[in-house]
């Protein structure tokens, strides 16, 4: 004769009263929700016959599917607007999302008289090293630049690849003396050492001009500025 599970499991009716509870609670929450739904769209409990019922059930299902993937939308927009603002060779902000960011600092200084000044940051013979060691050689050295840019600034500050060779600072918090500081620091962070280049070594050189953000500046107009004393440093020497 065949023994039944049941019959020789003594844990039998713990795992069945325990599974029933289950269902029940479950049962319950999507009375709840029902029952809020009905509530919402204004139906009685008289009116929760089980037609209603189950058009209410297929109703609450077709929401969580609807915000699942709105989430998801979201999620994806958030990853689109990175790329949007990312330089495609560096981590660093592109133009476009440096100028917005600029321009935040800007307003922020002219309603707060808040310090702030911008570096700008332009490579020394990178024509010669992407003539002599490729062009591979010369996306080492702009990585180099930025990476090296990154690694002695604050959170509160942007870095950002301008185009080309040429590379932006904001320094929030900072007055004219205290940017011309940093600038040389970052300066010489940059110099500190060589890129490999195969079997080569080539040094980087870099030379900055920078301008405080007053309160009667624009972000365009700095950004000029600055810019203007990158090159007269530069044909200074």
């Amino acid at each position: 004769m065949k023994v039944s599970g049941a019959q020789t499991d003594p844990l039998f009716g713990v795992r069945r009263r325990a599974a029933l509870q289950q269902a029940a609670s479950a049962q319950g929450a999507t009375g709840a929700r029902q029952s809020d739904s009905a509530a919402f769209l204004g139906l009685e409990p008289v009116d929760l016959t089980p037609p209603v019922q189950a058009a209410l059930s297929t109703l609450l299902s077709e929401i969580e599917e609807l915000r699942v993937e709105v989430g998801r939308l979201k999620s994806r927009l958030n990853e689109a607007e990175d790329l949007a603002d990312t330089d495609p060779l560096t981590p660093l902000l592109n133009r476009r999302a440096f100028l917005r960011e600029l321009h935040r600092v800007v307003t922020f200084a002219q309603r707060y008289g808040s310090p702030a000044s911008l570096i700008y940051f332009d490579l020394d013979g990178f024509k010669a090293v992407n003539d002599r060691f490729g062009h591979a050689a010369g996306d080492i050295a702009l990585k180099a630049v930025a990476e090296r840019l990154m690694a002695h600034v604050r959170e509160s500050d942007v870095v950002g690849r301008l185009g080309g060779d040429e590379f932006g600072v904001i320094l929030v918090q900072a007055d004219l003396g205290a940017a011309l500081a940093k600038a040389q620091a970052l300066a010489t962070a940059v110099e500190s050492e060589p890129i490999q280049c195969g079997e080569w070594l080539a040094p980087l050189k870099i030379s900055f001009g920078v301008r405080q953000i007053d309160a009667d500046v624009s972000a365009e107009q700095a950004l000029a500025d600055a810019d203007q004393a990158m090159y007269a440093r530069k044909r200074a020497g």
